[in-house]
């Protein structure tokens, strides 16, 4: 039988060596966890979902394509695309920020998708 001692420097030595994106990942889907939210790799297409994570990226997209704004929004789970039609811009919403989000997952492509997801601004820990 392993000793306390002997489990806390197994995960000392876990945390140390586990590749940072991996480990932000993991702390990101504990945190959603732990907030009640749905992970992005359990949903489908046409769920209602409540959601918490990050951007990953965020662009406007030429008037063209329908003058609108995108978002990549990542759990540490699954990634899904954040789309705000006829938007340029959205004060807060910025690569890095955490963002806890509400709409309906759709399809575009082999992409899920939400269209105007209600957000709200969280503080970054």
């Amino acid at each position: 039988m392993a000793s306390p001692a002997t489990g806390y420097f197994r995960r000392l030595g876990k945390k140390l060596t586990e590749d940072i994106d991996q480990r932000d990942a993991r702390e990101m889907a504990e945190t959603a966890d732990a907030s009640g939210a749905q992970r992005a790799s359990e949903c489908c297409r046409g769920d209602e979902v409540t959601m918490l994570g990050r951007l990953r990226s965020v662009e406007a997209c030429p008037k063209a394509a329908g003058a609108g704004m995108e978002a990549e929004f990542f759990d540490g789970t699954d990634t899904i695309t954040l789309v705000w039609i006829g938007r340029r811009r959205i004060p807060g919403i910025e690569p890095g920020k955490t963002v806890k989000v509400r709409g309906r997952v759709g399809e575009r492509g082999s992409d899920k998708v939400i269209y105007n997801p209600y957000y709200e601004l969280q503080e970054n820990s």
